[in-house]
């Protein structure tokens, strides 16, 4: 996909794998770049270099709510939506019966209803002007079903079957798709993840790459119009031992996992 003169909207770009993204785009030659953020006041300063985004604004954009998110792209007014990289997620996990509730019901919305409804929202736009990308954070955890991950990897797999759909139902329309499917990304994102794993999983082998080189083979993705970008490194076993019989990501599991708690 040709960028040049392009409106790139991205969630959760206020840190992390998002912050990356949100840079790498600045340095493309987009007309306006939109970071999505719950605080565009406190927003880091985004500068884009010599030839990148002509315009890069932080606006407000809240996933907690279906109405949070009805006000957010309302809020938008009439930017046309290019590209939207749906990267906000939050992180929940142990063992289901000790998990909060509450904190599961967030990360469904999150990672999962307010990527397809904000999709919803962008896509009889792109659709009416006959081109369009919408890029969704998928992660290894949509493909590799490991213990302690049980509520963030459904969140996933149905970001992976919501995506693929989408491919196949706009195939021909001029707007295409692409799932990231992400690897262990050095954040702090990942940081709350050996957090909550850690006491059941031995996180020590991941792959851990840093968010700016994610980041560029993202954008890379991006621009050769591709329709998955994998994890790469070892992580990629993982995604290749899910298709498989079941028992390879068993024997996996099960060198990495204990219901009792690690010391």
């Amino acid at each position: 996909m040709d960028l040049t003169g392009r409106t790139a909207l991205v969630t959760g770009s206020n840190r992390g794998i998002g912050r990356a993204i949100a840079e790498a785009l600045a340095a493309r030659p987009l007309a306006l770049l939109l970071c999505g953020t719950r605080d565009p006041d406190g927003y880091p300063p985004l500068t884009p270099p010599a030839g990148g985004a002509r315009e890069v604004r932080p606006v407000a954009l809240d996933l907690a709510s279906r109405e949070s998110i009805d006000r957010s792209v309302d809020g938008l007014g009439d930017a046309e939506i290019d590209v939207v990289v749906n990267n906000a997620g939050v992180m929940t996990g142990g063992l289901l019966e000790e998990q909060d509730v509450d904190e599961i019901y967030a990360a469904v919305q999150v990672n999962l209803a307010a990527v397809m409804h904000l999709t919803r929202l962008l896509l009889p736009g792109m659709l009416a002007r006959g081109r369009g990308k919408v890029v969704n954070n998928a992660s290894i955890s949509g493909y590799a079903y490991f213990p302690a991950a049980s509520t963030y990897a459904a969140t996933k797999a149905g970001v992976v079957a919501f995506t693929e759909s989408l491919r196949r139902e706009t195939k021909g329309t001029g707007v295409t798709t692409l799932h990231l499917v992400t690897p262990g990304v050095d954040t702090e994102m990942l940081d709350a993840t050996d957090e909550v794993y850690g006491g059941h999983f031995d996180t020590s082998g991941w792959d851990r790459q840093q968010p700016a080189e994610w980041a560029a083979k993202v954008l890379a993705a991006i621009e050769d119009d591709s329709s998955i970008l994998g994890p790469g490194g070892k992580t990629a076993i993982a995604k290749l031992a899910s298709r498989g019989p079941a028992f390879l990501l068993d024997r996996i599991a099960d060198s990495m996992f204990t219901r009792t708690p690690r010391g």
